[in-house]
């Protein structure tokens, strides 16, 4: 069985910061007592769309993440990866406004998490590809 000590890092750092965020649209929820949906409410809206967004890009990036640390990825690189990802999920939910596109932190996070997950993408091509040529 392979050993994933670094993609388990992130995968753990990830699912605390899905929590933080299912817990704000949560407990708004029982405030408001908005069981389904958003309720026509933009803050419910804007809560689910902070937690929504994590969970869109977490899956993708942190398989992506294992595959390149079992295919013999660097520890730096894995590192670089899951610290600029987590920054980048931390930062997007904080810069998401609900009256406000253009707030910095919102496009970091977006363009953040997507570098990551294409240079990981691209890691992991380039792996099989090296695979190839030492068969």
């Amino acid at each position: 069985m392979p050993d994933l000590p670094i993609t388990g890092l992130y995968t753990g750092l990830t699912i605390f910061l899905a929590f933080i965020l299912s817990a704000g649209i949560g407990t708004y929820r029982g405030k408001t007592k908005i069981s389904i949906g958003d309720g026509g409410d933009p803050e419910t809206l804007l809560r689910m769309r902070r937690h929504g967004n994590l969970v869109e890009t977490a899956a993708l990036t942190l398989l992506a993440l294992a595959i390149i640390e079992i295919n013999g990825a660097s520890a730096m690189l894995l590192h670089g990866l899951g610290i600029a990802y987590l920054l980048a999920r931390i930062a997007h939910p904080i810069g998401l406004k609900k009256d406000d596109i253009t707030h910095p932190l919102r496009a970091i996070g977006a363009m953040g998490s997507m570098l990551v997950m294409l240079i990981a993408g691209g890691t992991a091509i380039w792996q099989f590809l090296q695979s190839l040529g030492a068969a």
